[in-house]
Parts: structure tokens; sequence; C-alpha cells
């Protein structure tokens, strides 16, 4: 489905409450077979509740931190990470510590914590308040390029 079509169905429904959505609105609308975002859900029963517990598997693996004690003190990270290759083959999660430790990985972290920032910086580019991070996120990508 078009993002325009998208949009201008998730448009409707906010008109219809108030300027706002709601995820169960959205599913409540998309509900009838003839319904424009019908196609964007899965309505069987048993597949959709598979994919909610893998959803709900990635969702633990994102909250799950370690601490790593570096010697001027221990801090927390993410348990495990997904890196880009792995999404894209999906390969699963693999330790930090180890990514960490071994230089290709390391730089594979790296370069998708760069794609994140650029990311966000997109999504907050309209915020001026945020732009002496943007600069300062710039600086570093000039600085590890």
């Amino acid at each position: 489905m078009k993002n325009d079509l998208v949009l201008v169905e998730l448009r409707r429904i906010a008109d219809e409450h108030a300027g706002k959505l709601l995820p169960r609105d959205i599913v409540e609308a998309a509900r009838p077979e003839g319904a424009p975002l019908h196609s964007q859900f899965e309505w069987d029963d048993t597949e959709a509740a598979e994919r909610w517990r893998i959803h709900q598997a990635r969702m633990l693996l994102n909250v799950v931190v370690e601490y790593i004690d570096t010697g001027d003190g221990a801090y927390s990270v993410q348990a495990f990470v997904s890196l880009r290759p792995d999404r894209i083959t999906d390969s699963g999660y693999t330790r930090t510590v180890g990514v960490l430790s071994n230089v290709r990985q390391r730089q594979q972290l790296l370069e998708d914590a760069l794609e994140e920032l650029a990311a966000f910086r997109e999504k907050y580019r309209a915020l001026r308040e945020l732009a002496s991070i943007f600069e300062a996120m710039k600086k570093v990508r000039k600085k590890i390029a």
C-alpha cells in the first residue's frame, strides 16, 4: 500500500478521534475486509499470536542489560545487539561484549549507531533547539569517517 494512501487513512482516523491516533483505533478501522488498511495487518489469530510473541522476545532483548567493567568503573550496556547485516539475513542478536571486542563487528556497530543518529536528526530536524546536538553529531561523523 502506498504511503500516501496510508497517510490519508490515518488522517481520517485521527480526525474521527479529535486529532489523536491510538493503535487500537487504527486496528478497529482496518478490521473490515474492505477497509483501506486491512491488508496491513495479520488477521489470522494463530499467526498474529506467534508474531506477537516474537515481537515480545525482541523487546526483551532490547531491555536486558549487563555491566562492563572498564577499569574506570562499570557501566551498563544492552546485553545483546542486532547488527544491520544480521537483520538483513535474520541472523539474530550477538552479545554486546563480544561485538565490542571484535574489530569488524565493533565497526559495524559504530556504523549502525551513526545511521540511527542520522534517523534521529531527520526525525527531529524541525526542533531548532537541538541544532547544537546535530552539529556535534556531524563533527563525530567527520572525525571517524
